[in-house]
C-alpha cells in the first residue's frame, strides 16, 4: 500500500487538514477529491508553489522552522508532514508545535538505519536511495534518524504512536519491515497524537 493511500486511510472525511512541506499540493487534491477534505498547504519552495496554485490548491509561503506557531490560532483535525521532518533544523520542536495545532499528526520518514544505508556507510559513502535519492551534498536533510530514533523521541516528549507502518524500498508492508523494521524498513509512517 503506497504512502497516500495509507494517508488517506487515516484521515476522515471532511477533516481541517494542513500539510507542511506539501510540495506541489498533489496529496491535498487527492485528499479533497477522495475525503472532501478542507485543505491548506505549506512551502518554502517557489517552484513547488507555483505547482500548487496550478493545482488549485490553498498554499502560504512560509519555512516550517520558524512558522509553525504563525498557526496556533487555527483548529486542525489533522496536521501532515510527509518525507520533510529530517529537513527542519528543530525536528522535535516542530512536532510539538504541529500537536499543538492539530489534534493529531501524520508523519512520514526515510529510515536512516535501513540495512542498504548501514552498508553505504560501511563502504564509506553517504547512501542514495528511493527515499534518500540525492547525495550528501544536494540534500536539505538536517537530521537523518532511524526507526527506533524517532519511535525514541516521541516516548521521551510523551507522544503517543496510535498508528504506524513500516514499509520496504517498495512503499510496501512486508512482514520483514515489520518484524525488524530499524533494518529492513525503509520508511515509516505514523498517525500520533499528544497525551
Amino acid at each position: 500500500m503506497p504512502i497516500t493511500e495509507i494517508i488517506k486511510k487515516w484521515i476522515t472525511e471532511g477533516a481541517n487538514v494542513i500539510d507542511f512541506g506539501c510540495g506541489d499540493g498533489s496529496l491535498l487534491c487527492d485528499l479533497k477529491d477522495s475525503k472532501n477534505i478542507n485543505g491548506y498547504g505549506i512551502e518554502i519552495d517557489p517552484d513547488q508553489i507555483e505547482l500548487c496554485i496550478e493545482n488549485g490548491v490553498s498554499v502560504i509561503e512560509q519555512d516550517i522552522d520558524q512558522g509553525i506557531q504563525d498557526f496556533s490560532s487555527f483548529n486542525f483535525d489533522i496536521a501532515i508532514m510527509a518525507s520533510s521532518i529530517q529537513c527542519l533544523k528543530n525536528p522535535d520542536v516542530a512536532l510539538d508545535k504541529m500537536l499543538d495545532i492539530a489534534d493529531c499528526c501524520i508523519v512520514t520518514l526515510p529510515n536512516f538505519g535501513h540495512w542498504k544505508c548501514r552498508l553505504d556507510v560501511f563502504l564509506g559513502r553517504m547512501p542514495v536511495t528511493k527515499s534518500l535519492p540525492v547525495t550528501w551534498y544536494e540534500t536539505n536533510n538536517y537530521h537523518l534518524c532511524t526507526i527506533k530514533d524517532f519511535e525514541n523521541l516521541c516516548e521521551e516528549r510523551g507522544f503517543i504512536l496510535n498508528k504506524r507502518k513500516y514499509l520496504n524500498t517498495n512503499y510496501k508492508e512486508s512482514w520483514l519491515s515489520s518484524l525488524r523494521p530499524n533494518l529492513f524498513a525503509a520508511e515509516g509512517v505514523y498517525l500520533i497524537e499528544k497525551e
